[in-house]
């Protein structure tokens, strides 16, 4: 029989060392000055061309054409036209102003503030249904009670067998894989979960068969998850 450990303690985090060149990388990155992406206003349009105002200065293009603000037209006709600016394809009407400065993420980010316990407390989603978890470092996968289970629509037939134990003794538990659990605009697929044979655990506990899969810091209180799109 295979056991599941259940830490229950919450969250803590180690200090890493930095090596200095790694620092003196970084310092130069963030020191590094910064492009800033223009702004365009669609002054005029015309059939293949366009009078685009960009950072205030008139610029009249043809399809095909980029303008020394690295604006490229690509289509035109006296209802919209179609720009390619910094590898987006953007849409402008007429008198329409647009500014550029946003950029796609490269991370999904969730936020979670500390609770006065000292927990993380967060809503998220188990199988497209609402669930609220306790950010819990020392549980190897994620864990709830059977009647979380029960709730949350989760089949425990055919589900495979094994014991951990608690602080209660020894228990009964259900090893599943959930399809999707979701927390904030995080989703991730076929996690491990345990399923624990009685009230135990009060709240559902995001252990470390979700938590591994996203990078974790804490800042002044408030824990981040991250994620590569």
């Amino acid at each position: 029989m295979v056991g599941i450990a259940f830490g229950g303690r919450g969250i803590g985090f180690k200090c890493m060392k930095v090596r200095v060149l790694c620092a003196a990388l970084l310092f130069s990155a963030c020191n590094a000055p910064l492009l800033a992406a223009p702004e365009i206003i669609a002054s005029g349009l015309f059939k293949d061309k366009a009078l685009l105002t960009i950072d205030g200065t008139p610029r009249l293009l043809r399809v095909g054409t980029s303008s020394p603000e690295g604006v490229r037209l690509l289509s035109s006709n006296s209802r919209q036209a179609s720009v390619l600016v910094e590898g987006q394809t953007l849409t402008l009407y007429l008198s329409q102003r647009i500014s550029t400065a946003f950029k796609k993420p490269k991370y999904s980010e969730v936020k979670i503030p500390r609770a006065s316990n000292g927990h993380y407390f967060t809503a998220g989603a188990i199988n497209g249904r609402s669930a609220k978890f306790m950010v819990d470092t020392g549980a190897t996968v994620i864990a709830m009670n059977r009647n979380e289970a029960r709730q949350l629509g989760i089949d425990l037939r055919g589900a495979s067998r094994g014991r951990s134990s608690t602080a209660g003794g020894m228990v009964e538990t259900f090893r599943v894989v959930l399809n999707k659990v979701s927390v904030g605009n995080i989703t991730l697929h076929n996690i491990p979960a345990s399923v624990i044979d009685g009230d135990f655990p009060e709240h559902i506990l995001l252990g470390n068969s979700f938590l591994s899969k996203v990078e974790m810091t804490e800042q002044a209180g408030v824990l981040v998850f991250r994620k590569k799109f």
